[in-house]
């Protein structure tokens, strides 16, 4: 009957989006400790997935599929872990702050391409192309997090090239 009213009243918007955020990030009440556990697990998978990517890259044939696989999964879930301390919703809030837009649209755009690189249109030079941006974009993004980190790494480039 609610949900009647506000459709009449003309207050049922595109807030069915919202709603369903909102409900899961009110679903996840872990405890603190549960939540820096889900945090620690889920990094620690993500740089294992990462460091063994890079080891199986050696492998005749196979190697570079599994350096994409788990290169790719790997920040996955080193990106993942980080909404187990601030929950889902307050995640991609700050993920779409205007500072850190960008790097998170470009982040999220090559482990995308990677994998079609790689599955879809078998390109393995443009697979790695992807991974690199991939690896500079989740840099730069991480960097974000860290007060006056980017300025400084910018005020460096800047002194290397001239």
């Amino acid at each position: 009957m609610d949900k009647l009213k506000k459709v009449l009243s003309g207050q049922d918007g595109n807030n069915d989006d919202l709603n369903i955020l909102q409900a899961a990030n009110e679903a996840s009440t872990l405890g603190w400790g549960t939540r820096v556990k889900g945090f620690i697990a889920c990094f620690v998978i993500g740089v294992i997935c990462s460091v063994m990517g890079v080891c199986l890259l050696w492998i005749p044939h196979l190697g570079l599929i599994l350096f994409i696989v788990f290169y790719t999964f790997g920040n996955i879930a080193s990106l993942a872990s980080t909404m187990f301390l601030l929950g889902p919703l307050k995640q991609l809030k700050r993920m779409c702050d205007k500072t850190r837009a960008l790097a998170t649209i470009i982040m999220l755009l090559c482990l995308a391409l990677t994998l079609c690189a790689a599955f879809w249109w078998k390109n393995f030079g443009l697979a790695l192309l992807f991974c690199i941006l991939q690896f500079l974009a989740f840099a730069w993004y991480g960097l974000s997090y860290i007060p006056f980190a980017r300025d400084a790494i910018l005020k460096l480039f800047t002194l290397c090239i001239k």
